[in-house]
């Protein structure tokens, strides 16, 4: 069994909607391969599948590359991947299947307290960030791979991130708002947690105002 490092956090139809989408990229992710699936959810909103077939050791590896996976064993020095939970002044919480606490200093982007790191690159509550897994004596800090990721955000057309929405939910949105031309493409950054890439002349935080009236989500937009 592989439990992913993405959360399903919404109710209702809105779950109803987030698991059958998780379904089917599951189900591509392992089209290749000889073997079958269950998706379950687990009461912390962690899915879990499990996996039976000849390729079943193969599949298990490729989803915890495509998602990451939660697991209660983890080495020190390790990268592990965990959803953003909360923050204060002294640093975040990430949700690993156990809090996982980075202190403000070991971020590693930049200056700002960690609210203002986290509005300044985009951090949606419940985004997966990758972290390394701190030893005896040593603080958890984030990835130098997921540093980097965050800084290219700055560095490119700018970006609006969201959370609580599939990702053909936010396209559609964007296409309603009016906006299908003004933007490259939306990443998945979770199941429920996008990322739309503006396009060089589209201004992000004008292009959050149109959209967000249309989502129950948390939108943050991201300056070059």
């Amino acid at each position: 069994m592989v439990v992913l490092a993405t959360k399903v956090y919404v109710r209702g139809e809105t779950r109803r909607r987030a698991m059958d989408s998780l379904e089917s990229l599951v189900a591509n992710d392992l089209a290749d391969l000889e073997v079958e699936f269950t998706l379950g959810l687990r009461d912390d909103g962690f899915p879990s599948v499990t996996i039976t077939g000849e390729d079943a050791p193969v599949a298990r590896n490729l989803l915890e590359e495509e998602w990451g996976a939660i697991t209660p064993h983890r080495e020190a020095g390790e990268v592990h991947v965990g959803t953003l939970e909360s923050w204060d002044d002294d640093g975040v919480t990430l949700d690993a299947g156990e809090d996982v606490r980075v202190p403000a200093d070991e971020l590693g982007l930049g200056q700002g307290t960690p609210s203002q790191v986290r509005r300044r690159f985009g951090l949606v509550q419940h985004m997966p960030l990758r972290f390394v897994e701190g030893g005896e004596g040593e603080e958890n800090r984030l990835a130098d791979a997921e540093r980097d990721r965050l800084y290219d955000w700055t560095r490119g057309t700018g970006r609006v991130n969201a959370n609580s929405v599939t990702r053909a939910q936010l396209r559609a949105t964007v296409n309603r708002a009016g906006h299908a031309d003004d933007i490259v493409t939306v990443e998945r950054l979770g199941l429920l947690e996008q990322s739309v890439v503006c396009k060089e002349d589209t201004d992000a935080p004008g292009l959050l105002s149109d959209v967000g009236p249309h989502l129950e989500s948390e939108l943050l937009a991201v300056v070059p």
